[in-house]
């Protein structure tokens, strides 16, 4: 799924993501190295991981997200490469300490298949030993929580009306966004639809399992619990 217009303003709809404390997760258990940070998006936390000392590359299907990021990390002095890559199709990258795949974006893959496919791509990615970091929707999230639309945001600069609907396979939804975004006088209306899809925690550390990663930790909801069946987010880290 291509974001579209959605990359220009994809960073005002997200400031509550704690990005930093996505960082610190990360570097709670690795401190420095190569990371490839993969569905980098508009590059908050590509940025986050190089300040604070990794050798970052980053990565997204998206051409209007990489803009986006290029011209984050050109404004911040930073010299992070850029790649246009699916995340189930790395085209032979190695040499990696970490990974990351943040901010549910491994819920974008439609298939079982694309999941174990990633998680294959990035285990050939991975150093002995490297770190695989990555979140995901829960079932309650996707099946309940968000069939409780629609939402709405009217902030000063943009709106948009979301409505959500079942997707097609089990525990996947579709998202229909419009958004008015203020151009001057006027505001420009686009619309956006995504589908997302998840799948049991269990069956996602079979699939690590099965790909030959150590599962470290799940967490949920940006803290050190376990997940239960209220959590919305859930985290996993993996080693190779």
């Amino acid at each position: 799924m291509r974001y579209g217009k959605f990359a220009s303003v994809y960073d005002g709809l997200m400031e509550d993501i704690p990005y930093e404390q996505y960082a610190e997760r990360v570097a709670k258990h690795v401190q420095s190295g190569k990371i490839l940070d993969l569905a980098c998006g508009t590059g908050v936390l590509s940025q986050l991981f190089a300040e604070i000392g990794f050798d970052v590359t980053a990565s997204d299907l998206s051409e209007e997200m990489l803009t986006v990021a290029n011209q984050r990390f050109q404004e911040a002095g930073l010299q992070i490469p850029v790649l246009q890559l699916s995340m189930d199709n790395l085209e032979g990258l190695s040499g990696f300490d970490v990974v990351t795949i943040a901010i549910d974006s491994l819920n974008y893959l439609e298939t079982e298949k694309q999941v174990q496919r990633t998680f294959q791509e990035v285990h050939a990615a991975l150093n002995d030993g490297g770190h695989f970091f990555f979140d995901v929707h829960s079932l309650h999230k996707v099946d309940n929580v968000y069939l409780n639309g629609p939402f709405t945001l009217d902030a000063e600069d943009i709106a948009y009306i979301w409505h959500t609907e079942p997707g097609d396979h089990e525990h996947s939804i579709i998202h229909d966004i419009t958004f008015f975004v203020r151009q001057n006088r006027w505001f420009e209306r686009f619309e956006e639809t995504h589908e997302q899809r998840t799948f049991a925690v269990s069956l996602y550390r079979k699939w690590l399992e099965e790909t030959g990663f150590t599962v470290e930790s799940i967490t949920a909801d940006f803290t050190d619990e376990e997940p239960n069946e209220e959590s919305e987010r859930i985290f996993f880290h993996a080693r190779k």
